[in-house]
């Protein structure tokens, strides 16, 4: 009796050899960056950020502060020019009790301004820019005092124009006083130095062996 051939019920396919299956682009997997390699990355650029301030926001501060002096300063040798020269002029005139004309105040206080921006833009003879820059800066804020209905006129006495480029004069106090901290060679300090190793605590001491005529005691 013949049988009928074995067949399974599955059916196999067989591809050639040179046939490989390959993954869909589409479903290619991405490898997530773990949180922590984030915060890593992160904590290392704020580290850099932060090493580079420590280095160099005390000169950009002393040369913004001198770019200030020196343009304001500047502005003051042209008449006219200088929106403060009606401030200046009123104020020195004050200052002075009427003996010093208010073109040669004007220019006096121009070249102050200068030779204080030129000095903290260059870094040289700070000190003595420092100085200078303490006696200028009362002159700065005395309209605070001395004309205070001029600087306060405006609505519920609210600062005018001009009371307001007088009070934000008060950044250049404190501007100066950092400046002033670093003659005597102070300067911003990093917090991410590594910290002292713990002196290593030494092994106990061996007792001591005493030994007499060859025997040990």
């Amino acid at each position: 009796m013949l049988h009928a051939p074995h067949t399974s019920s599955v059916n196999t396919l067989t591809l050639p050899a040179r046939v490989r299956l390959t993954p869909s682009p589409t479903h290619a997997l991405v490898t997530p960056v773990p949180a922590g390699a984030r915060a890593g990355r992160l904590d290392e650029l704020d580290r850099i950020a932060h090493r580079w301030l420590v280095a160099h926001s005390i000169a950009l501060l002393r040369m913004s502060l001198g770019a200030v002096f020196l343009g304001f300063g500047a502005l003051k040798l042209f008449p006219g020019v200088s929106p403060a020269e009606s401030l200046v002029v009123a104020t020195t005139n004050i200052l002075t009790f009427g003996l010093v004309p208010g073109p040669v105040a004007l220019a006096c206080v121009a070249v102050l301004e200068c030779v204080i921006g030129a000095c903290l833009i260059s870094g040289r003879a700070l000190r003595a820019a420092v100085s200078l820059l303490a006696v200028q800066l009362v002159g700065i804020l005395s309209p605070v005092v001395l004309l205070a209905a001029r600087l306060f006129d405006g609505p519920h006495h609210a600062p005018t124009l001009e009371g307001q480029y007088v009070l934000k004069d008060i950044i250049l106090v404190t501007a100066t006083l950092v400046i002033a901290a670093t003659l005597r060679g102070g300067r911003l300090m990093t917090g991410d130095l590594a910290a002292p190793r713990p002196p290593r605590a030494r092994p106990p001491a061996r007792p001591r062996e005493e030994h007499w005529n060859g025997i040990r005691r």
